[in-house]
């Protein structure tokens, strides 16, 4: 006797939302208590390239991860030596105008909370203090022998004393800092170690492969709980850890807005979604609200 095969039925994906303008973002962040998330997207109008947009680097680039950094002198020897003339880009770039529209909605109080995938500190530059770095930070080193941390320009002073003369011809910059560099260039490099116990310096930031520490995790959630609603910006939620977050928001019944180039992992949770330039748009958003937008703004140093 022939038996049936059995039919499992699952349901649907939602529909996407459909694309709105400014009108539609206007209204929800209008009502305050919203907390922004952001990604590389924007920070490219700073000159610093995204991961995954049309020019995205991971299109030829492979980022360091965790687990080769911490087990090969090799591979540290080539991060430190990319990353060494690759953070004097990063160092250098101003805030954009997405980054002031920003502080100008968090000084509006239309903005709660902000929290930043980006290692660029752009938003503190831009006048955010107070945001939550998830990935952390170029301009900080981490010993991971003592766990002391230092200023990315000590080491940036240290490293130039141990490589005089060194200027490889960078090709490309990522917004992890680091370069293109040619192996013979790579191989002239020398890292140096930890002033204090001689141990392994690694810039702190999360990595691939990497966990970002539980309390800022939770520090995060704490801020979607209390937010009204949540702002997404130039993130295209490839990785769990910011994904994680438009998740949350969205069971708790939260609006998710989004505002990015292209489609996003997170588009299926969002109400509003926004295929709109960044700078112009925030800034126009937060004349709207009247939310003036300081265009003095910028790195101290």
């Amino acid at each position: 006797m022939r038996t049936r095969p059995t039919l499992t039925w699952t349901s649907p994906d939602p529909p996407l939302p459909r694309t709105a303008g400014l009108d539609e973002l206007a209204g929800v962040v209008a009502r305050g208590g919203v907390v922004v998330l952001s990604g590389a997207g924007l920070s490219t109008e700073s000159g610093i390239p995204d991961y995954r947009g049309e020019t995205g680097s991971l299109r030829r680039h492979t980022p360091m991860t965790y687990d080769e950094f911490v087990t090969s002198a090799e591979g540290r020897q080539r991060y430190w030596a990319r990353s060494h003339l690759g953070w004097r880009t990063i160092a250098r770039a101003a805030p954009n105008d997405g980054h002031r529209a920003v502080a100008a909605l968090r000084d509006g109080g239309y903005v709660s909370g902000v929290i930043t995938q980006n290692v660029d500190g752009l938003h503190q530059a831009a006048g955010t203090a107070d945001a939550v770095e998830l990935h952390g930070s170029l301009d900080r080193v981490l010993c991971l022998d003592c766990r002391r941390t230092s200023p990315r320009a000590e080491l940036d002073r240290r490293l130039r004393a141990a490589n005089p003369g060194f200027a490889g011809a960078a090709t490309r910059i990522n917004p992890d800092g680091d370069v293109e560099l040619p192996a013979d260039v790579v191989r002239r490099f020398t890292p140096v170690p930890c002033r204090e116990c001689g141990g392994v310096l690694k810039p702190d930031v999360v990595f691939f492969g990497e966990n970002v520490p539980r309390p800022r995790v939770e520090q995060c959630y704490r801020l979607v709980d209390e937010a009204a609603a949540l702002l997404v910006l130039g993130s295209s939620l490839t990785v769990m850890s910011g994904l994680r977050f438009v998740r949350h928001a969205a069971a708790a019944g939260k609006p998710v807005v989004i505002v990015n180039h292209g489609e996003t992992r997170g588009d299926r949770y969002a109400s509003v979604r926004a295929d709109l330039p960044l700078g112009r748009t925030l800034t126009e958003l937060a004349a709207r609200l009247g939310c003036e937008v300081s265009e003095g703004r910028g790195r101290t140093a």
